[in-house]
C-alpha cells in the first residue's frame, strides 16, 4: 500500500473510531446529529483522523437511519432498538459504509466494524457484529464474494 493510501487508511479508522463514539452519544442523549457532530469537530482532538469522513458519515448516518435498520433488521433475533448503543452504532456505520461507501472493500468494512465492536462494545460482541456485518455484506455486495446476485 502506498504512503498516501495508507495515511489515509489510518486517517478513516480514527475517524470511524470517533464516529462510533459520536453515534453512541447521538444514540443515547436523543442529542440533534448536527450538535454532536459540531461537539466533536470543534470540543475534541480528532488528530489525524480524516475529518471530512467524519462529518459527512455523522451527517448522512442519523439522516437515514430507518432505512439503514431496515437492512440491519431482518438479519437480527431481536429488534434494532433492542441491540446495545455501541454495537448498534457500529452495525448502522457498517451498513452505510456497504450500501453507500463502494469505495471500501467488505473485507475492510467487517474487518473495521469487528475492531471496533473489540475496542468499544461488550466482552462477546465483536462476535456478534461479525457475524451481523458479515452476512449484511454478502446481502449489500454479493460480486464481492464471488456471487453475481
Amino acid at each position: 500500500m502506498s504512503g498516501s493510501r495508507q495515511r489515509a487508511s489510518s486517517g478513516r479508522r480514527r475517524a470511524r473510531r470517533f464516529l462510533v463514539q459520536a453515534l453512541y452519544q447521538w444514540q443515547v442523549s436523543g442529542d440533534d446529529p448536527d450538535d454532536v457532530l459540531i461537539q466533536f469537530v470543534d470540543g475534541r482532538n480528532l488528530g489525524n483522523a480524516d475529518v471530512e469522513y467524519f462529518r459527512d458519515l455523522m451527517r448522512a448516518i442519523p439522516a437515514d437511519v430507518d432505512a439503514l435498520d431496515a437492512q440491519i433488521a431482518p438479519l437480527l433475533e431481536r429488534s434494532v432498538a433492542m441491540v446495545d448503543p455501541v454495537e448498534r452504532g457500529i452495525l448502522r456505520l457498517a451498513c452505510y459504509e456497504l450500501r453507500d461507501r463502494l469505495e471500501v472493500p467488505s473485507r475492510v468494512v467487517i474487518d473495521e466494524s469487528v475492531e471496533l465492536a473489540k475496542a468499544f462494545g461488550a466482552e462477546q460482541g465483536h462476535r456478534f457484529v461479525n457475524g451481523v456485518v458479515d452476512r449484511l455484506a454478502r446481502r449489500l455486495r454479493p460480486r464481492e464474494f464471488g456471487r453475481t446476485s
